[in-house]
């Protein structure tokens, strides 16, 4: 494999050339006219423009990436995450043309980006499910009946959805039909699909996931858990490996569950499978991300490995050269996805031009950056700017090292989540260990926030007066 095509943008763009660079091998950047100067570009061996601004004209013509990849003597391409890295029918596509799909067969795919078709194909290993129906429902009496028999609250998810659309909680029965109206209208809208499926609601969930890497040699590894329960709209912000709350038993349970689901379809490459934690430590399968994940480089630091040198290694056909004996948990990190987001406004975007951006520096601290002081935020991508991941030997030290870090963060022109990150890293829910999916909607609110940023500034102002003064007494000043 001498050269590889990454069809993304942003940070993961830039993380995966990283590996590819130390691994020899040159790279293609493929950007859209709204990213003509970003980092990505500027980063890669060759660069092609692959259209307009918003993704539908760019980063999604799957068959004129493959044109490109072709004209350019490309070996293989990585989708990164987004996009098409979940496209059956690209991974197809980049077969038929003979360039290597740096992720899983199209098969794998297909039956893990369809929740029921995922139920059904772990259904033989005896993995444990939340209790529910097994097929798609549109008919709103048909399902009305089978939220009754599961029994109140209950959750609607599209069928075919992901990132929290098409997603309803219904706690009572006259609640019911509006809520089932609302999911299938967001589920057509977001996916073109309006079935859903109905299971019962776990009340207070963490949300732990199991990293595995399968190889073509029937080799298949766990690399231990993430905790992702600190969400906003069902969607991630920030992560922590290993989890605070699982015990070794539990935890290899969950791997060796993990390694059946990677098994149940046939998997090849990096993948994630999700799970709910309930508050009894019983743990259901959620799904599996086909891909590679936005937080995986925490689990990167506490295991000592580079997840996308194993991609490209088992992409090209080589046999995973670690045992899982020989993998351990070491230290803790603690990982933040720094979004162009106002949290003082309900997390919506915040696009704009980006004034000052310094980032951190330090031992202990990394941050997979896609942005430069000078910038324009665009506003057709997701908002992610960076994600920055703090390591310790303890969990301790590693929150301590991120609230470092988020202070030496400095972003101006546009909102981020920066405020919101160190409001949750000195949370004592947090800190404690004993919080769940449900952290946001029980402990954060702007007024909170800006309470804390006003006493913050107010201490800024005192340290500097008391610092004048001081400053006042060494230098003598002229009459």
């Amino acid at each position: 494999m001498k050269k590889i095509l990454v069809a993304n943008r942003g940070e993961i763009a830039i993380r995966v050339m990283k590996t590819a660079q130390k691994m020899g091998i040159k790279t293609v950047a493929i950007y859209s006219t709204a990213d003509r100067n970003a980092p990505h570009v500027k980063f890669a061996d060759e660069a092609v423009c692959i259209g307009e601004a918003p993704s539908s004209e760019s980063y999604l013509l799957g068959s004129k990436i493959i044109q490109v990849a072709k004209n350019l003597n490309v070996d293989a391409i990585h989708p990164g995450y987004g996009f098409l890295s979940e496209n059956a029918d690209f991974s197809e596509e980049c077969e038929k043309n003979k360039i290597i799909f740096i992720g899983p067969k199209s098969k794998a795919i297909r039956i893990m980006g369809n929740k029921l078709a995922s139920k059904e194909a772990v259904k033989e290993y005896n993995i444990p499910m939340v209790p529910g129906v097994d097929e798609a429902i549109t008919d709103i009496e048909k399902a009305k009946q089978a939220a009754k028999s599961i029994g109140f609250p209950i959750l609607i998810k599209a069928s075919a959805g992901g990132g929290g659309k098409g997603m309803r909680v219904v706690e009572t029965e006259s609640d019911f039909e509006p809520q089932m109206n609302r999911a299938v209208s967001e589920a057509i809208a977001a996916f073109g699909d309006g079935s859903v499926f109905i299971e019962k609601y776990v009340a207070l969930p963490r949300h732990i996931e199991i990293q595995i890497m399968a190889d073509s040699h029937g080799n298949i590894l766990h690399f231990f858990e993430r905790e992702c329960s600190i969400q906003r709209r069902h969607q991630k912000v920030i992560e922590e490996a290993p989890s605070s709350v699982l015990t070794p038993e539990l935890r290899k349970k969950m791997g060796e569950a993990a390694v059946l689901v990677a098994k149940s379809c046939d998997y090849l490459g990096a993948g994630t499978v999700e799970f709910l934690l309930d508050e009894n430590n019983n743990f259901y399968f959620l799904e599996m991300n086909t891909r590679l994940q936005v937080e995986h480089p925490i689990t990167e630091w506490i295991t000592g490995t580079d997840l996308v040198e194993l991609q490209i290694k088992i992409a090209r056909g080589e046999e995973l050269a670690i045992k899982q004996e020989d993998l351990k948990i070491k230290g803790h990190a603690v990982e933040l996805r720094v979004y162009a987001e106002d949290p003082m406004n309900d997390f919506l975007p915040s696009v704009g031009h980006l004034d000052v951006y310094k980032l951190p520096v330090g031992e202990g601290i990394r941050v997979d950056n896609g942005f430069e002081q000078g910038m324009d935020i665009p506003i057709y991508y997701d908002p992610m700017l960076a994600k920055l991941i703090a390591y310790g030997e303890t969990r301790e030290e590693a929150i301590q090292l991120m609230i470092k870090a988020i202070d030496e963060y400095h972003v101006e022109g546009v909102q981020t989540t920066l405020p919101f990150g160190k409001f949750v890293f000195e949370h004592e829910a947090f800190r404690s260990g004993n919080f769940n999916t449900h952290f946001v909607k029980k402990y954060y609110n702007a007024d909170v926030l800006k309470n804390q940023m006003a006493k913050e500034s107010e201490i800024a102002a005192l340290v500097a007066m008391k610092k004048y003064f001081e400053d006042l007494k060494i230098v003598r000043l002229p009459n």
